[in-house]
């Protein structure tokens, strides 16, 4: 696709700033600088602005709020000024009122204030995505929920089963018994727009919200090509045999690990079987169906979540700008 990158989390062009991840002198130079700023996460929630309400709150280093953030600093890159933006975790901090159930709910909608930056708050980042965040927070905001996500579960060696310890800036893991080097893993998922005529094939898992659709997708399997996964998840849950099959987007997905690749496949047959083990159900469903859902008016059918690639390519196959 011609827009590709203008998808969530992708394409704002963030200069990583990858050659000083190895640069001791060069790296300790830009933790010490008055203009580096971090990004601060609490459970993967991102600090925003106007007490979650805003755009992304970028503190300085030395800023209180470091009192209670774990000693890892990863350096996600630099910004258009040149200032470098780490990335902390508020791992020695929870605040009294938490409400776990809201937490643990498919949408956190919970807010929660740090004491030493009462304008702000900790916001589910699938809230904020599209709706409040620049593209450059978004970018950053992935790249820093998914390495922290990455860390969280990687914190022996799967070598020797020995502690790791964090490299490279966040960007590697260490392990000092055995020697072994580990970097940030990436789960390839294909979703894919399958449609027949005027109509598109979308199911919903167990638990979702009634009336929420969404494409289908899965994981690539090792040795497989992203076509040949579209294909296999796609007969796997709905018995749906797919011909041709384009690539259009890609997106990086913090939650956890993901990278979604968005592609158009042409079924050869409209028989719907699915496999009570992976959805819940699937429908096809009409071009005038998803227009009207997107505008809020079909009641079987809630709109696609923004800043998701699902609704990304749904809204672009709506509009004909697929090629």
């Amino acid at each position: 696709m011609k827009i590709a990158e203008t998808v969530t989390f992708g394409g704002a062009g963030l200069d990583r700033a990858g050659e000083l991840r190895s640069d001791a002198q060069g790296l300790a130079q830009a933790l010490a600088a008055d203009t580096s700023r971090t990004l601060v996460l609490w459970r993967g929630k991102p600090l925003l602005a106007d007490h979650g309400q805003g755009g992304l709150m970028l503190l300085p280093l030395d800023h209180p709020i470091m009192r209670d953030a774990s000693q890892a600093r990863i350096l996600l890159g630099r910004d258009v000024q040149g200032a470098y933006i780490f990335a902390v975790d508020l791992a020695q901090w929870s605040p009294a009122d938490v409400d776990e159930t809201q937490m643990g709910s498919f949408l956190d909608r919970s807010l929660q204030s740090h004491p030493t930056a009462p304008e702000a708050a900790f916001t589910e980042l699938r809230l904020a995505m599209a709706s409040q965040l620049t593209p450059m927070e978004a970018e950053l905001t992935a790249a820093a929920v998914a390495n922290f996500n990455w860390h969280r579960s990687h914190m022996f060696c799967s070598k020797c089963g020995q502690p790791s310890q964090m490299a490279l800036a966040g960007w590697q893991r260490n392990c000092a018994s055995c020697g072994a080097e580990h970097y940030p893993r990436t789960d390839p998922v294909v979703i894919m727009l399958i449609t027949r005529g005027n109509s598109v094939l979308m199911g919903r898992s167990h638990g979702w919200p009634a009336g929420m659709y969404s494409l289908l997708a899965g994981f690539v399997e090792s040795g497989e090509p992203i076509e040949g996964a579209v294909r296999r998840e796609v007969y796997e849950e709905a018995r749906i045999k797919v011909g041709a099959v384009d690539y259009l987007a890609s997106q990086p997905w913090p939650f956890p690990n993901s990278l979604m690749f968005g592609c158009h496949g042409e079924a050869l047959d409209t028989d719907i079987v699915i496999d009570p083990k992976e959805i819940e159900d699937a429908r096809w469903f009409t071009r005038e169906e998803i227009l009207a859902s997107f505008a809020g008016q079909n009641p079987d059918l809630l709109p696609a979540r923004k800043g998701a690639i699902a609704q990304f390519i749904l809204r672009n196959w709506l509009a004909d700008r697929l090629d």
